[in-house]
């Protein structure tokens, strides 16, 4: 079942750059944030009540589902589409993806947990692998100060992405059910953008057009309802570093969809990408045998992985 939600959340997420165009226009992108959040909170808060699956959260608890709708619903939200003003999409796509750094990263540094050479070596591989894929856009920008501000932007974001994996687990830890946290997350974090936003006068309007309510829906249930608590489900079943390497799978599933209907040409360049890619994911994802076999008689080699 891990397998499925890790493909879900995949081809989920590696669609939703479509949707986000359709949020691009009259809308205030902090407005967008919040209807999706609200919408997708709401949706979910609704379906657990009426399950009998919505879990009643104490009061010490709530500090923390706090701080993971600040990492995963609002702040990292407004850094990213913040950045996309100065930055390509791609490059975007390339700094998101080092997520599995980060979160191999965090890991080690809040909890002390030493990640294994391969995961470090997959990772390493995949991101290698995205820079060819998108070679040309990062070799194309403009390095002014605009551009360094959205990178820095997205790197925060990315950051924040990776620290709420961090808070996620340690909830899932404590007892706390991906859904029932998701569900008062989204509501928290759409709350938290919202009067922020308020307080500096952003104007909430609304675009009725089919495009932005199509993708408004999109972006709220698929997106937001389904694709994180796929994804948090593996965080707490794989471990945020392993579940963090989706990151780099993300924009190879956007790339299959520009070849497709966009016409993307695939350049040699690129193609070494794609397979470096699905090495990393080779790397990170092959039997614990696989690699014991092949550690130069190491014993060790197998159980060092985790």
């Amino acid at each position: 079942m891990t397998a499925v939600y890790y493909v879900l959340t995949v081809l989920i997420w590696g669609t939703t750059w479509i949707a986000i165009k359709g949020q691009l226009g009259p809308v205030a992108f902090e407005a967008s944030i919040v209807y999706r959040f609200a919408l997708a909170g709401a949706v979910l808060f609704a379906a657990l009540a009426l399950t009998r699956r919505l879990q009643p959260i104490p009061w010490r608890q709530q500090p923390y589902v706090v701080l993971q709708a600040l990492c995963l619903f609002s702040c990292n939200f407004v850094c990213f589409y913040l950045a996309t003003r100065t930055i390509a999409s791609g490059i975007l796509s390339v700094v998101f993806s080092a997520a599995t750094i980060f979160n191999i990263a965090n890991a080690y540094l809040f909890h002390r947990r030493r990640p294994s050479a391969r995961l470090v070596a997959g990772a390493v591989i995949g991101l290698a692998g995205i820079l060819l894929l998108f070679r040309d856009a990062v070799a194309g920008a403009a390095l002014g100060g605009d551009t360094v501000v959205g990178l820095g932007l997205a790197v925060l974001g990315t950051w924040f992405f990776s620290a709420g994996n961090l808070v996620s687990a340690r909830n899932q830890r404590h007892g706390l059910t991906v859904g029932t946290v998701n569900a008062y997350g989204m509501l928290y974090g759409a709350a938290l953008v919202a009067a922020v936003s308020l307080a500096l006068g952003v104007p909430f309007g609304f675009d009725p057009s089919p495009v932005y309510v199509g993708s408004l829906l999109y972006l709220a249930i698929p997106g937001s309802v389904i694709a994180f608590t796929s994804y948090l489900t593996v965080v707490h079943r794989l471990g945020p570093e392993k579940a963090a390497y989706m990151t780099v799978l993300f924009p190879v599933v956007a790339l299959a969809i520009s070849i497709a209907v966009e016409g993307y040409r695939v350049t040699p360049l690129a193609a070494l990408g794609f397979a470096a890619v699905l090495a990393g994911n080779v790397v990170v994802f092959a039997p614990r045998g696989l690699f014991a076999r092949n550690g130069k008689g190491r014993p060790e080699a197998a159980s060092s992985e985790r």
